[in-house]
């Protein structure tokens, strides 16, 4: 409890967010005057939380494969906010696979330890990250008792999930020959017209050099292709002497892709043409897999080959063939049952801290290496230095749990002369504890109704939840985004923004934002005096923002309050002990960096901006919104809310 906290209602922890509590407090008011002294160009301000819980606790490996939307995998570092991927929801008493979205996506650097399973699954996280085990959600260590207490992982917790994924093949020569052989086998006046095989046929025929017989590969109706013709025979071009691993790969794809079928969790590959059964059995038993061949008893001598073993056979096949066609691939609605040796044998501290990434999905779990892993509860945002100088500032956050209703009645107020209203002036709206708390949709309906105009400012990508809120704001009321991005040199982003996530998924972001039609503006803030500073590298950075549709930008330097600055120096005396002496130089006035320099920073960035088209500022189109600052304004400090890192 915080003694003397006024409307204080209860004091949580939870294990979603280890180490933090939250203070729930009934507000007496939501709308705050910005004081006169400020240098910003707004006058009221929203700030539903005080502190920020930017802290990320759960992370894993970036090698560590995700299951995506199309069935196949890629290595968590490597997502973007946007990708399908799949996640798990609870139907009565089953969890089932489900397709679901990145929302987020940063990395930070953190201990690592090994989880190792009895399948021979080798797991690289954080101790904080939780996996889904029989007995529920466990972190990878904890306590049985005292302020560590919490659910972790000892040997003989059995994990949930299919099995470590298989490697996907690459498409060698001999892998496309075994595609296109299996592809159109025997297809005699047929087509194939599943538009992925069509188009991976195409690619391949084009890059192949050997004489494949008559194949056709013609448009038919809606924009579609088609594949058909004779399957080539023996020889070049049709089933080798003796086919290496990477040919039988091809086949079983290109065989799956043209006769497969994946239905109620049963996968079959049938076919007329006993030559065929009898090689794509061989091909499956090269690779272990487990099959029978059932006979219809058809006149047409169609027999079908079915796979067992389940979903982690399915899996398997499905990652270590490679085939084409997605909705082949589909595991949406499966049970999760785990029928593969998933228990933990050891969980052992590697002695280094790594790189380490982590998500948030819309299930709040994802599928990493074949086992159900917890996301963060949310994702932290905006790590800003001057804010972060003590550590009740991280792990204690007073939530104003009612801040839209009073908002919504200080709005009614005839008074209320509906001015600009900007966010994220103090802390982040979007910062972790609203993915549990979610007030800001109940804060953007209220100032829509009664059509106030406002500003967001965000260092993350939680907002994308609430786009289509944002969009519809926008409709009655005039609405500004802003998001900031400082950083693109990913080792300085890990030791000065611990836990953000990185530049491409804040671009990636700003792209969404303008797909919606909303104006969004980049705070390229702060900028490192001697780091971050060159005409090479602002150049780099104006150029990949202005890729995404950025509205504009603004540049602002680093600001460095008392707090932030014995902490930033003592990081430079550490890691760049050169660069001290000129710092203190540069910052020998105070807060803000000398004013020589910031003049000689808006002679670099102008031309730069212009040549970028984001020379309008963070907040072009949007004049009647200053929530974001307007202008390429480097020579001029900002306010409180731009002393970002």
């Amino acid at each position: 409890m915080l003694p003397g906290l006024s409307g204080l209602l209860r004091s949580v922890r939870t294990p979603e967010f280890d180490g933090v509590v939250f203070h729930e407090v009934e507000a007496r008011s939501a709308l705050n005057r910005v004081p006169g002294s400020s240098q910003v160009p707004f006058e009221w301000t929203v700030n539903p939380y005080r502190g920020c819980s930017h802290a990320c606790t759960y992370c894993l490996a970036g090698e560590t494969a995700v299951l995506t939307a199309d069935g196949r995998t890629k290595p968590i570092a490597e997502l973007r906010v946007g990708d399908g991927i799949y996640g798990t929801v609870r139907e009565g008493t089953y969890r089932r696979y489900a397709l679901t979205e990145v929302l987020a996506h940063w990395s930070t650097v953190k201990p690592a330890y090994r989880i190792t399973l009895a399948d021979g699954t080798e797991l690289v996280a954080s101790g904080d990250h939780r996996f889904l085990t029989e007995r529920g959600w466990k972190h990878v260590t904890g306590q049985m008792g005292g302020p560590g207490q919490r659910p972790y992982l000892t040997a003989g917790n059995s994990l949930l999930g299919t099995g470590r994924f298989a490697a996907q093949p690459e498409h060698g020569p001999q892998y496309r020959l075994g595609y296109l052989c299996g592809v159109v086998r025997d297809r005699v006046g047929r087509r194939l017209v599943d538009l992925e095989a069509v188009q991976r046929s195409r690619r391949f025929l084009a890059r192949c050099d050997v004489p494949l017989g008559e194949l056709i590969v013609q448009e038919v109706g809606g924009g579609r292709g088609a594949v058909s013709g004779p399957g080539p025979g023996r020889g070049p071009g049709g089933w080798p002497e003796a086919p290496d691993d990477q040919w039988c790969r091809g086949f079983l794809a290109g065989i799956y892709d043209a006769e497969g079928s994946y239905s109620r969790g049963i996968l079959r590959i049938p076919h007329r043409d006993g030559r065929v059964v009898e090689q794509t059995a061989a091909a499956l038993r090269r690779f272990g897999f487990d099959f029978t061949v059932e006979d219809g008893g058809r006149s047409n001598g169609l027999r079908c080959i079915r796979l067992l073993g389940g979903l982690p056979e399915q899996l398997r096949l499905f990652h270590s063939v490679d085939p084409a066609v997605t909705r082949k691939r589909s595991i949406t609605g499966r049970a999760i049952k785990t029928a593969v040796p998933l228990d933990v044998v050891s969980v052992e501290p590697l002695g280094m801290q790594l790189p380490m990434y982590d998500i948030t999905t819309g299930t709040g779990d994802f599928i990493a290496d074949g086992v159900v892993s917890h996301n963060c509860f949310a994702r932290n945002t905006h790590t800003y230095l001057d804010l972060d100088a003590g550590q009740d500032f991280n792990s204690q956050i007073v939530v104003k749990v009612n801040v839209a209703r009073v908002l919504e009645r200080e709005l009614r107020s005839p008074r209320w002369g509906r001015e600009q209203v900007a966010m994220g002036t103090n802390t982040d709206p979007y910062q972790r504890a609203e993915g549990r708390y979610r007030l800001m949709p109940g804060i953007v309906a209220a100032l829509a109704r009664s059509g106030t105009p406002f500003s967001v400012l965000t260092k993350g990508t939680m907002l994308t939840r609430d786009l289509p809120l944002l969009v519809a704001a926008a409709k009655d009321v005039p609405v500004g985004l802003g998001v900031s991005i400082a950083l693109t040199d990913r080792e300085l982003q890990a030791n000065l923004e611990p836990g953000t996530p990185s530049p491409p998924a804040r671009l990636e972001m700003v792209r969404r934002i303008r797909e919606t039609g909303l104006p969004c503006g980049v705070m390229v803030a702060p900028v490192l005096p001697l780091l971050t500073d060159s005409e090479a590298a602002l150049d780099d950075l104006f150029g990949k923002i202005a890729a995404t549709g950025a509205t504009g930008a603004t540049v602002l330097a680093l600001h460095l309050r008392k707090g932030t600055r014995e902490w930033f120096l003592q990081w430079l005396a550490r890691e760049l002990p050169e660069l001290v002496e000129p710092y203190r130089a540069l910052y020998r006035r105070g807060a803000y960096v000398d004013p020589e320099y910031r003049r000689a920073l808006a002679e670099r960035t102008r031309p730069l901006l212009r040549r970028h088209g984001l020379a309008g500022g963070a907040a072009a189109g949007l004049r009647a919104t200053p929530g974001i600052p307007a202008g390429p304004r480097p020579e001029r400090p900002g306010g409180d809310q731009l002393t970002l890192l």
